[in-house]
C-alpha cells in the first residue's frame, strides 16, 4: 500500500468527520489503492479487517498502545500491540459461505452492518444480519439463542478475521478476558490527530510567512519541521 500524503490526510479526515464510524474505515480503503473498482462495502468483514491491518501498517506503523476496562473491577488496562501478529492465514484459503442446519449462509458484509446497525439491541441486530446472509435453504422457525450460537460460531469459523479479539488481564485482580479491536478507530485517531498536526502547521507557516496551505503541504515534512523551527526561534 502507498503512504499517504498530506493533502490526502486532509482530505481523508474532512470527508470523515461526516461519516458514520462505520463508514471512516472503507473511506480509508478507498484512498489505499486496493478497491480496484470493487465495492469495498461487499467485501467480507475478514477481508476489510485484514485490509484495514495492513492500511494502519502501512500509514502509521503495525504497533498500537490502547487500553481496556477490566469487566471484572473496572481496572483501566493499558496494553500494546504489534498489528502484524494478527496477521490472518492467506485469504486463499477462506470458506465464502457456511453451513448449518440445512440453512446456507453467505459472509456478513459492511453493508450488511449498516442494515442492521439501528437495531433496538444486539440480539435483534443479529438476527437481522444473519436472515441477511441467509441464501439457501429454510429459515428457522424460531431463532433461539441455541440456533443463533451455532450459526455465528459457523460463521466465525468460515471468515476467522471478521473479529480480531486480543487476549486481555487485569493487573489488579487476575481476571482474564478477551477484547474485540476495531482496527478501523485506531486508523481514524490516527488520520484526525496527523489533520489537526498539518493544519496547525499550515496555521503557523502561513502567519510567519503568508505561503498558502497548498504550498505548504508542498514541503516535505522535514522542510516544514525545519521552518517550524526557525518561526519559533
Amino acid at each position: 500500500m502507498r503512504a499517504l500524503s498530506s493533502s490526502e490526510t486532509l482530505t481523508v479526515w474532512e470527508r470523515g468527520t461526516r461519516c458514520h464510524p462505520l463508514d471512516r474505515g472503507l473511506l480509508a480503503l478507498s484512498f489505499s489503492g486496493r478497491s480496484a473498482g470493487e465495492s469495498i462495502a461487499d467485501w467480507p468483514l475478514g477481508r476489510r479487517n485484514r485490509a484495514l491491518l495492513e492500511l494502519h501498517a502501512a500509514w502509521f506503523g503495525s504497533q498500537i498502545e490502547a487500553w481496556a476496562a477490566c469487566p471484572q473491577c473496572g481496572e483501566k488496562v493499558e496494553f500494546e500491540l504489534n498489528l502484524r501478529d494478527l496477521t490472518p492465514q492467506p485469504e486463499e484459503t477462506q470458506q465464502t459461505t457456511a453451513a448449518v442446519g440445512g440453512q446456507t449462509f453467505r459472509l456478513p458484509t459492511s453493508r450488511d452492518l449498516a442494515q442492521v446497525a439501528t437495531a433496538s439491541d444486539e440480539r435483534e441486530a443479529t438476527i437481522q444480519l444473519l436472515k441477511l446472509c441467509g441464501i439457501g435453504g429454510v429459515e428457522p422457525g424460531a431463532w433461539t439463542d441455541d440456533i443463533i450460537e451455532k450459526i455465528s460460531e459457523s460463521l466465525a469459523a468460515a471468515d476467522p478475521m471478521a473479529e480480531t479479539r486480543v487476549a486481555l488481564t487485569c493487573p489488579a485482580c487476575d481476571h482474564e478476558w478477551s477484547d474485540s479491536i476495531d482496527v478501523a478507530s485506531f486508523i481514524w485517531a490516527e488520520l484526525e490527530a496527523r489533520a489537526r498536526r498539518l493544519l496547525w502547521e499550515v496555521h503557523a507557516l502561513a502567519s510567519a510567512y503568508g505561503w498558502s496551505e497548498s504550498e505548504t503541504l508542498a514541503l516535505s515534512a522535514a522542510r516544514r519541521a525545519l521552518y517550524l523551527e526557525m518561526v519559533r526561534a
